[in-house]
This record gives C-alpha cells, sequence and structure tokens, in this order.
C-alpha cells in the first residue's frame, strides 16, 4: 500500500500522529484493548496506517497490516449495498411488503402486553416494508437489548444466534411465530433486520448469500480476504477477540487460532462477516467514489444518494425517533438512511464530522466513517466486546478532524 505524506493531502502530520500516541498510551500499553490498526485516506490518497499491539495475546503475535477481523455490523452496509443491486434490476421496489417474500409472514402481530411466551397482540396498522428493513423501522429487535419483553423471547429462541447446522431460513421461521415491538414504520430500533435482508437476497436472486456477495461486491472491489469463514490458509492472520472480566482485565472471547468462524451454515447479514482493513477500505472508496472502484461499477451513484440521507418520518434525527438507547452513536443530529447512519447536524451531535457523513461499525469495536465533503475515508480495526466500553469513534474523530488543514 503507498502511503503518502499527510501534508500531501492537506492534513497536518504531527497533530495526526496523535492518534498512536492516544491509543498506544491510554489503551494498548495499560492492556485495554490487545491491539489496534487505524486507516486515514484523504483525496483517494492514504496518508495514515498505524498498525500497534497484538492481534493475539496468548500468542503473541504482532498485530499486522493483513490482520483479519471480525467486523460484526460492519456487515450491514455491505448486505445494504448488495440487496440495493438488485433494486437496481427491477427485482423489487422498497415499498414492496416483506411477505410478499416470504409468505408466513403475512399475518405479523405487534404485541400489546403479556410476558413470554404468553403475549397479547394486534394486527401491524401496515405491512412491514423492505424499506423498513433497510432503515430499522421494522419493528423486529435484538436479543442482546435487553430492553423489552419482545428481545427475551429472541434471547429463548435463540433468534439469529449462530449454532451448528442453523441457517438463515430457520431464523425466518422463529421470526414468524413471535409479534413484533411496534407496527412498522412508527419508530427506529436496531435489529436483527439486515439478517433478513440476507435471506431477502437468497430469495430474490436465487442464490446463496455467500455466492451473491462475491460476485456483487467482494470479487468487483478486489475484497480477497472477506467472506463468512475463515479459509484454512488464513486462520494464521485471524485476530483473537477479547471481553473485560470482572476486573476489566482482558480475557479470550474467541481464539483466532480455534475460530467457531469455521463452516458455518448462518450466514448473518447484520453481523457475520470477516475482512481487513484492506478490504473494507476499498468498500468504502466505492461508496465515496459514487459506486465505482477501479473503472468496475458496482452500484449507481444516485441509488447510494439515497441510501445515505436521511429516511426517518419527518427528516426527524434518531433522538425523537428511536426506540431505546443503543450506543453503536449518540442520537441527536443522526438520521438513518437505508443501512447508513448519517450526520445530519454535527453540532447538536458534538462532532467535527461534516454534514452527509456517514457510517456504522461492529460489535467488537471496529468502526468506520465516509466524509464526502472532505473526501475522508477512516477505518478503525480492534477486537473488543462489546463496543459500548470506550468511545473510540468520537475520540478519533476529535484527533483527526483537528488534523485536517
Amino acid at each position: 500500500m503507498n502511503i503518502v505524506e499527510p501534508e500531501f493531502v492537506g492534513i497536518d502530520h504531527n497533530q495526526l500522529g496523535r492518534v498512536h500516541q492516544h491509543l498506544r498510551d491510554r489503551y494498548i500499553e495499560p492492556g485495554k484493548i490487545p491491539g489496534s490498526l487505524t486507516l486515514v485516506e484523504r483525496g483517494g490518497e492514504v496518508c495514515l496506517l498505524d498498525v500497534q499491539g497484538q492481534r493475539d495475546l496468548e500468542r503473541g503475535t504482532a498485530m499486522t497490516d493483513d490482520t483479519i477481523f471480525r467486523i460484526y455490523s460492519m456487515t450491514k452496509p455491505i448486505i445494504s449495498v448488495a440487496l440495493m443491486t438488485l433494486y437496481e434490476r427491477g427485482m423489487f421496489a422498497l415499498t414492496d411488503p416483506v411477505h410478499r417474500y416470504i409468505a408466513s409472514w403475512q399475518n405479523l402481530q405487534v404485541r400489546t402486553g403479556g410476558n413470554y411466551p404468553d403475549f397479547t397482540t394486534e394486527p401491524c396498522k401496515r405491512p412491514m416494508t423492505i424499506a423498513d428493513l433497510l432503515s430499522h423501522t421494522s419493528g423486529l429487535t435484538y436479543d442482546f437489548l435487553e430492553a423489552t419483553e419482545i428481545d427475551r423471547a429472541y434471547r429463548e429462541m435463540k433468534v439469529a444466534r449462530v449454532s451448528k447446522g442453523s441457517t438463515l431460513q430457520d431464523m425466518i421461521d422463529q421470526l414468524a411465530e413471535l409479534p413484533l415491538e411496534f407496527s412498522p414504520g412508527e419508530r427506529w430500533n436496531y435489529s436483527v433486520a439486515t439478517d433478513v435482508l440476507g435471506y431477502l437476497i437468497e430469495v430474490i436472486s436465487g442464490r446463496s448469500l455467500p455466492d451473491f456477495l462475491h460476485s456483487t461486491i467482494f470479487e468487483p472491489l478486489g475484497m480477497v480476504d472477506t467472506g463468512f469463514n475463515i479459509a484454512p490458509e488464513k486462520v494464521g492472520r485471524l485476530a483473537s477477540c477479547y471481553q473485560r472480566d470482572m476486573n476489566k482485565q482482558l480475557e479470550l472471547n474467541d481464539d483466532g487460532q480455534d475460530s467457531h468462524y469455521r463452516d458455518r451454515t448462518f450466514f448473518s447479514g447484520g453481523g457475520g462477516l470477516l475482512s481487513t482493513a484492506t478490504d473494507y477500505l476499498r468498500f468504502c472508496k466505492m461508496l465515496l467514489a459514487g459506486g465505482t472502484l477501479d473503472g468496475r461499477r458496482v452500484i449507481g451513484s444516485r441509488t447510494l444518494n439515497l441510501m445515505t440521507c436521511n429516511h426517518l418520518p419527518g427528516g426527524q434525527d434518531m433522538s425523537r425517533f428511536a426506540l431505546g438507547s443503543f450506543s453503536e452513536t449518540a442520537y441527536n443530529g443522526v438520521g438513518f438512511g437505508l443501512g447508513f447512519a448519517n450526520r445530519l447536524d454535527p453540532a447538536a451531535n458534538g462532532s467535527p464530522c461534516s454534514e452527509g457523513s456517514f457510517y456504522w461499525g461492529g460489535l467488537a469495536s471496529t468502526l468506520f466513517w465516509v466524509d464526502p465533503r472532505e473526501e475522508l475515508i477512516v477505518i478503525f480495526m480492534t477486537q473488543l466486546i462489546p463496543s459500548s466500553i470506550f468511545n473510540f469513534r468520537g475520540q478519533l474523530e476529535s484527533i483527526i478532524y483537528g488534523a485536517l488543514n
């Protein structure tokens, strides 16, 4: 990878150097994270590739620029773009009811009371649409939110949980039995909706999700290390994933050299991909360039514009529309599009990012953002669960935007 001097792209190298110091002094040397990789590109040129710490504490393996990471929910933008390539082929409309493709969801209900498994329900006020799934306004939820009786039901039934032999069809069948948190379109709630989108890709395209992603996204973009399973010859590059014990010390969550990312049959569109910073950069470069990279078009610029603008009703932000308080993003001044959060009002959000920037992150504290106004891409990789422990996004924003001339 060619790396230019920061000044070449209008960035102060001394200020940008604080990224390394900050992560080293505050997180890596105190043992709060095992290691990190931070990549900054501006104007089409990489000006920072900061790699430090370890990818495997037990074996003392150093972090490298080709380390493979669990990107968890950074899978969601990839799935959303993949689905929208089918939209561009005229194969569905955003307003299509989901039950057109999933017949068992014809009569979904909304919980009005009761506890699992004895719910009282009423019919949805309107059918769930594909746009609802893309914008997380579907009424679905996640088991880890631990806020309602519906997400308790998800935990009890292990909805969308990877287990040996489980499939997307199993998830769809489980969800057909459960009521929604709210009628579609009434609120924003982070959920398994993007896993459902992965299933819809299979139904609409007639192909498996891994195969469709490979031919539509990964192969055209040269994302050679991205997939749902770790190939045997790449196991040595897979980072281990960590969590904190009761004493706030790192403990192993998933051993990279004996990982459960082998021979998976449940292809989670919401959080199942492995990738590298280099691969994800190519995806982000395509987004910033309006859907084309190195002469290969993945998706149209107008479609991307549609995806990265705010789709919450009335142009409101998430602080007024979200059901819960999911911690991936502060809600003030933030909208949500079709697979991406977006900055509506940076001042309200307390962020130096430009209006129109879009982003998301993953459970193991990975994150990215794309700022079209500044022609800026930032990718941060580490492996610490959950992502709510440290505010890496806010801290990196402060340092990196402080370096822009």
